[in-house]
């Protein structure tokens, strides 16, 4: 078993190349010891951002990497990586622009390099489809956790426990979503309407077949139980792209009040995703997330609520610190709780 400590390796890594890189990518751009500083300095603040908006993701990643294949646990873990920061962090934005501006991808990157503000700008009027979508596509996973008829741990005991029998009707889930979705068109703007409803359409219908991808491949599989063979590869595989990018929305959306400099919002944000992808291994290998009896149900618990404030925020602006200190709220209440909860159970505790 690993230490704690080598679970860091390749973050510290990344950590000290990317910020040598801003820092000369600082000076590139101003000439001066304080523009390399400044450059520095946001960068690590970018990290600090991504980490605190994706700690749950780490959970939820872990949760769903357990029941892969070790074939795919492996390829999510390197390509899963690759796609996520290189995907999110730089071709997500450059796609928006592509989108919103009807520029190709080479005008696109030459706007981002030489004209950042207005790169900024296109990007941050995409902000209303981007909330809608990622809006539903988590709530969608959150309440399919919540309703899920084989949960039989609650953690907020009271709520949990009427979830999970709301959870008896077929369906009920995406019917939540769909009233969520008629709340925000009550009051947005008439002009933001049809922008807004198809984009969260979109997070319903991609939730929807992400979903019955791994039903149909678990068939393929030869019917074995759900997390084993082929939903445990490619299925679960693309499930976890999709979640890791919705999570992404927030905090690259972020990051643009931060900076308008595409290149330095990739590294900063990338070292964050180095080390979220390395607390993913850890509750992996060292089985934390059964250590830890309600750490997964907090990781969830602030997804609902991610998943709320996104749809807020097609109405009026939330600052990132304020999601990322909610989501860390559940999560730390709920690893404050497992914590009591095994001192109260000794012999659960010695039996795992």
């Amino acid at each position: 078993m690993k230490s704690t400590l080598r679970y860091l390796t390749w973050p510290f890594i990344v950590t000290g190349a990317g910020l040598a890189l801003a820092a000369l990518i600082g000076w590139q751009y101003s000439g001066t010891g304080s523009g390399s500083l400044s450059f520095f300095l946001i960068a690590t603040v970018l990290a600090v951002l991504e980490i605190s908006l994706s700690f749950d993701n780490a959970i939820v990643n872990a949760n769903k990497l357990k029941q892969m294949t070790p074939l795919w646990q492996r390829r999510f873990l390197t390509w899963g990586i690759v796609i996520a920061v290189f995907g999110m962090r730089v071709i997500f934005p450059l796609l928006i622009v592509v989108i919103a501006a009807h520029l190709g991808p080479i005008e696109a990157l030459r706007m981002a390099a030489t004209q950042p503000r207005e790169y900024a700008r296109i990007i941050h009027e995409a902000h209303l489809p981007i909330a809608g979508f990622g809006g539903a596509f988590l709530m969608l996973v959150a309440l399919n956790y919540f309703f899920d008829q084989s949960k039989d741990v609650h953690w907020i005991a009271g709520v949990e426990t009427a979830l999970r029998k709301i959870g008896e009707i077929r369906g009920m889930e995406v019917g939540f979503v769909l009233v969520c979705m008629m709340v925000v068109l009550h009051f947005l703007p008439a002009e933001k309407e049809h922008q807004f409803i198809v984009a969260a359409t979109w997070g319903v219908i991609t939730y929807l077949m992400v979903d019955a991808l791994g039903h149909v491949l678990d068939r393929w599989g030869g019917g074995v139980s759900a997390g084993d063979m082929a939903r445990g590869g490619f299925g679960a595989f693309l499930y976890l792209e999709v979640l890791d990018a919705s999570f992404s929305f927030d905090g690259v959306i972020g990051a643009f009040a931060l900076t308008q400099n595409l290149f330095l919002i990739a590294i900063g944000l990338g070292i964050g995703a180095m080390y979220v992808r390395s607390m993913t291994v850890m509750l992996v290998e060292k089985g934390t997330l059964a250590q830890f009896r309600y750490l997964e149900h907090g990781a969830f618990w602030s997804i609902f609520v991610l998943s709320i404030i996104m749809f807020i925020q097609t109405l009026t602006h939330i600052p990132e610190f304020v999601t990322g200190l909610l989501g860390a709220g559940f999560i730390a209440v709920a690893f404050i709780n497992s914590l009591e909860w095994r001192r109260r159970h000794p012999e659960w505790a010695e039996s795992e």
